[in-house]
């Protein structure tokens, strides 16, 4: 996908109210240029000739000409702010699809903030093309209707419109040129800037804790400081631009009344039309404004549709897959082989109903295990297995509800507690079910709703950041807990929570899941000796396999990973 396929595809999609708004912008630039014209016959027929009832008769004209332009006007600007809008809309549908796409990838070597960016800023450059085409087909019709009065009224005249229109179009769109280049890296750098603001803010707790604030606001100030000079750099284009685009506009209206000047003086005009030629001049700034207008637009849209063409072409990060779940998850996980990351070569048995325990000594194993069991990104080499079935061979999406991989970082939602937890019907009613309540229970994160004001019914904040860290770590793991997938992975879901409320957490956990497969990827001993089993992963293999204890006994590199 390129960017014209996005502009293409952005203007067909709206071609019907393009369309209604292109006819009404040409009835509106009809009734423009006649204005001057029927002036011309009013100062010839009327004024010069003293008759009141021809000028009376031709006021009446020029006032119901005066309400269909207006109308039309109306109607035909509101169509096209209407198609810039749902083009944009539309846009930003297609890119939040691409993003949330059980398949991945769009999201690869962008920030949230970048991504952010191309889905308003971006999307709205591109809308806003379909006003600036509607526009510039109004501007076509104004000129041409101009050529064809200034032909019939002065062959001189209406040949200087044919001849010049064209030379002030190319040069537009050469002066064009350059506005989107700077454009293009105006909105680089602004959603690099965006992006960055978006990550200093999310781990805002985490600089204050290692009291890094003035080194992160001085890298933002860097970002931001790349983008204002690459704003003001395209600003400066743009001014160029429209300065040189009227300069040259000016010098040609005045060729025009230059001419027409001349051909009055030597009687080849009349009075009254050296006034509609001298008004159908003036009215001629109109449409070559609106030229010098377009080609800004069309120079930003043409940049912004570059960069969602990036983003909705981005290759998947996994490919394959579209065969359902089967009926009936018993959850057995197998791994055989899986390179990906820093795993070299793990073989690994979840054994169905069960509590396994991960331990690690490289956070980067866990990271590359987590991808490969939530399918966020296929092995190099190896296969991992539900029930026998290779995940390759499965759709994501259907995949993602039977194998829930519950992430330490995720984030909540704007909302209520409740709202983060229950199903919708529950938190607008109020009354959490049994399998909340259970959930609610096993997580402690009933603690935390009798800690807050209103309960569970609280509001959280944007990303819960009105809770403590532990807080959120206790109200995800309930959200994991009450889906009640059929295969459940965790990673570190107490490392900001106490001892005596981690043990609560480790024996709830249990409890909650008994019967059903659970994999718990964390270093915590009150978590790994609830485990029925525990597996170390060391140097990217599987080295030791058994109990809590066992290991913690016989294996010093797993005592220096999970005790130390």
């Amino acid at each position: 996908m390129s960017g014209r396929d996005v502009l293409a595809g952005s203007v067909r999609g709206q071609g019907r109210r393009v369309a209604a708004g292109a006819v009404l912008g040409c009835v509106h630039q009809l009734g423009e240029a006649l204005v001057p014209v029927l002036i011309g016959v009013v100062v010839d027929q009327a004024v010069a000739g003293r008759d009141a009832g021809r000028l009376v008769l031709w006021l009446a004209v020029l006032a119901v000409l005066y309400v269909c332009l207006s109308w039309s006007f109306r109607l035909g600007a509101r169509a096209g702010e209407r198609a810039a809008e749902e083009a944009a809309h539309t846009l930003r549908l297609a890119i939040v699809r691409r993003v949330l796409d059980p398949r991945g990838g769009a999201e690869s070597g962008r920030l949230a903030g970048e991504l952010a960016n191309v889905a308003t800023e971006d999307a709205k450059r591109v809308g806003a093309v379909n006003m600036a085409l509607m526009s510039g087909i109004w501007a076509v019709a104004g000129l041409t209707v101009s050529a064809v009065v200034l032909l019939l009224t002065s062959v001189p005249l209406g040949l200087i419109v044919l001849l010049g229109t064209p030379v002030l179009l190319w040069l537009g769109h050469l002066l064009s040129k350059p506005l989107e280049r700077r454009s293009e890296a105006e909105q680089d750098r602004a959603a690099a800037a965006a992006g960055v603001a978006a990550d200093l803010v999310a781990g805002l707790r985490v600089l204050k804790g290692l009291g890094a604030q003035r080194s992160a606001v001085e890298r933002y100030r860097r970002t931001s400081g790349d983008s204002l000079a690459a704003t003001l750099r395209a600003a400066r284009a743009e001014a160029w631009q429209t300065g040189l685009v009227l300069t040259l506009t000016g010098a040609f209206i005045a060729l025009i009344a230059w001419v027409g000047g001349r051909l009055a003086l030597d009687g080849s005009l009349s009075l009254g039309q050296l006034v509609s030629a001298v008004g159908l001049a003036l009215f001629l700034v109109g449409p070559l404004e609106t030229f010098a207008w377009v080609n800004a637009d069309l120079a930003q849209g043409r940049a912004s549709a570059a960069r969602i063409a990036e983003v909705l072409s981005a290759g998947p990060a996994v490919v394959g897959g579209d065969e359902p779940v089967p009926a009936g998850v018993r959850g057995e996980v197998r791994l055989r082989g899986v390179r990906l990351g820093d795993l070299d070569g793990v073989d690994l048995d979840v054994p169905a109903g069960r509590l396994t325990g991960i331990a690690v000594s490289d956070p980067a194993c866990a990271e590359a295990l987590l991808e490969c069991l939530g399918r966020e990104a296929d092995p190099r080499a190896g296969t991992v297995e539900l029930d026998g079935v290779p995940l390759s061979r499965l759709d994501p999406a259907a995949l993602r509800a039977a194998v829930l991989v519950a992430a330490h970082d995720a984030a909540l939602f704007e909302g209520s507690l409740a709202a983060n937890v229950a199903p919708e019907e529950e938190a607008v009613s109020g009354e959490p079910g049994l399998r909340t309540e259970r959930a609610m229970a096993a997580a402690d994160a009933d603690e935390v709703a009798r800690c807050l004001p209103h309960g569970a019914a609280t509001e959280v904040g944007e990303g819960g950041r009105s809770l403590s860290g532990g807080q959120r770590q206790r109200v995800l793991l309930a959200r994991a807990l009450r889906a009640e997938p059929p295969v459940l992975v965790v990673h570190d879901p107490t490392t900001a929570v106490d001892a005596v409320t981690e043990a609560r957490v480790a024996q709830g956990l249990k409890e909650v899941r008994q019967g059903r497969t659970t994999v718990v990827v964390t270093n915590s001993p009150a978590l790994l000796a609830v485990a029925d089993r525990v597996v170390f992963l060391d140097g990217g293999r599987v080295r030791a396999e058994g109990t809590h204890g066992e290991l913690a006994r016989t294996q010093e590199a797993y005592r220096t990973a999970v005790l130390a």
